[in-house]
């Protein structure tokens, strides 16, 4: 299969995850503002999800167009990796809809630290097919961010049982750290 398909099939999973996120936010019935505040956390939700979907498209995106070829272990850590992002809607539903109780909110860290932990694996098994001194190896590098980001995952779920809006900041952290693509990857693309 060629790195092409695989990002398009991975385009389309990823558009079909945000049309089932977005379609759990449902209208009020009144016709007035304050009918939507009862629909603040699940919105808020909505958002902190749609973020870290759109963090995941952009890099993945970023770490395709740095690659030059897939193997068949790509193949299946991209699949491992859209299998745990295909839960985040489920997770954010739970979440918002709890009014982000401990449990819901320590299940969605759960389910970030699982994708997390699944990019990982992809972006190694890719360097794998290209080698230590690929471009997409020296780009990639130590990956700080990615293993910053599992440890604070993990701080989270923890926190989660005790504070879940501590934990939600966390995530929010989690995601300020990678709205703005990898600049390493940006110039091996270029």
């Amino acid at each position: 299969m060629s790195k092409g398909r695989l990002e398009a099939f991975s385009d389309g999973v990823l558009a079909i995850i945000i049309t089932i996120m977005v379609l759990e936010l449902h209208a009020p019935v009144e016709h007035n503002l304050s009918a939507l505040q009862p629909l603040w956390p699940t919105f808020l939700a909505y958002i902190l999800s749609f973020i870290h979907l759109a963090i995941y498209w952009n890099n993945h995106h970023h770490l395709l167009q740095a690659s030059r070829q897939v193997s068949g272990g790509v193949l299946w850590a991209n699949l491992h990796l859209l299998f745990w992002l295909s839960l985040v809607p489920f997770v954010t539903s739970w979440m918002g809809e709890s009014e982000f109780a401990g449990i819901p909110v320590a299940a969605y860290g759960l389910v970030l630290l699982c994708a997390g932990s699944a990019y990982f694996i992809l972006s190694q098994l890719l360097i794998a097919c290209h080698g230590k001194d690929s471009p997409l190896a020296i780009a990639v590098g130590h990956d700080r961010k990615g293993k910053l980001s599992v440890a604070m995952y993990l701080i989270a779920i923890g926190l989660a049982f005790v504070e879940p809006w501590i934990a939600c900041a966390i995530y929010g952290l989690v995601a300020l750290m990678w709205v703005i693509p990898d600049r390493r990857i940006e110039k091996v693309i270029a």
